[in-house]
Formats: C-alpha cells, sequence, structure tokens
C-alpha cells in the first residue's frame, strides 16, 4: 500500500504549439476574439490608434522609400549620361522577356499553395471574429495615411 507511482506524462511542447495559432502561442489559452473581451468602445479606440500608429508610419517610410529609389534612378541616369556606367539594353530587354514568360507561366494556375491557404484562412477567421477592431484599424489606417 506504501509504492509510489513513479511514472509521469511528459508534454512536448514543439508539438503542442504546432497546432496552435500564433495568437494563442502569444497571449495564451484564454485570449479569445476581442469580442468575447471588450466593448465596442474600446474595441474601435484600440483598432483606430494602432491603426492610426501604422498609416502615419507607413507615410513616413513610403515617403523615405520613394526619394531613395527616385534619387538612385536619378544618380544611375546622371551615372549613364556622363559615361561612368553603360547600359546594355539589349540584356535588360532580354531578361524583362524572360521575366514576363516565366509570370504568364506562374499566374495561368491559380492554384495557392497549402500553407499560404491555411494562413489566410485563419487571417479570414480572426478578421471575421474581430470585425469591430478591424474596422478601427481600417479606419485609422486611413486617417493615418491621410495625416
Amino acid at each position: 500500500a506504501g509504492a509510489k507511482d513513479d511514472t509521469f506524462n511528459v508534454l512536448d511542447l514543439a508539438e503542442y504549439t504546432k497546432n496552435r495559432p500564433w495568437w494563442r502561442k502569444i497571449f495564451g489559452p484564454s485570449s479569445g476574439s476581442s469580442a468575447e473581451k471588450y466593448n465596442v468602445a474600446t474595441q474601435l479606440l484600440i483598432g483606430g490608434v494602432t491603426g492610426w500608429c501604422t498609416g502615419f508610419v507607413f507615410q513616413k517610410v513610403g515617403k523615405l522609400a520613394a526619394t531613395a529609389v527616385g534619387g538612385g534612378f536619378f544618380l544611375l541616369q546622371i551615372a549613364n549620361h556622363t559615361g561612368y556606367i553603360k547600359v546594355d539594353w539589349n540584356m535588360v530587354q532580354r531578361d524583362m522577356n524572360k521575366a514576363k514568360e516565366q509570370l504568364k507561366f506562374h499566374s495561368s494556375g491559380n492554384k495557392m499553395p497549402p500553407e499560404v491557404k491555411s494562413r489566410v484562412d485563419e487571417v479570414i477567421i480572426f478578421l471575421k471574429k474581430n470585425v469591430i477592431l478591424t474596422g478601427g484599424f481600417a479606419g485609422g489606417f486611413l486617417l493615418g495615411m491621410a495625416s
């Protein structure tokens, strides 16, 4: 009657987390949709503020990227015009034609890989469960881009 049972169950966390969505891994099992945890005003506020911040950052980064790319092309044109570099336009045209053919080949089959399809399905489910938060984010994002 005094014998102990020294067997233990081992939980492999790597296997346990493979089948769980990424937000469950981060926020834990009690994090359901935001509709279950917050009222409508809070969801709109959270979505709007995060959307505005994201839109504002996108706007600033976009301007910086456009300036860098445009400046780079401008400098390349100056270098080409002054003779520092020479562009082989026949090679550029040949490579563009190859790229067009590959693009036509890949776009002819509208099959999405299963990994992408499962991620897209996860995003759609998340968006459906959190419609108010998503709407606030979209509105805030547009306001952030406009400011």
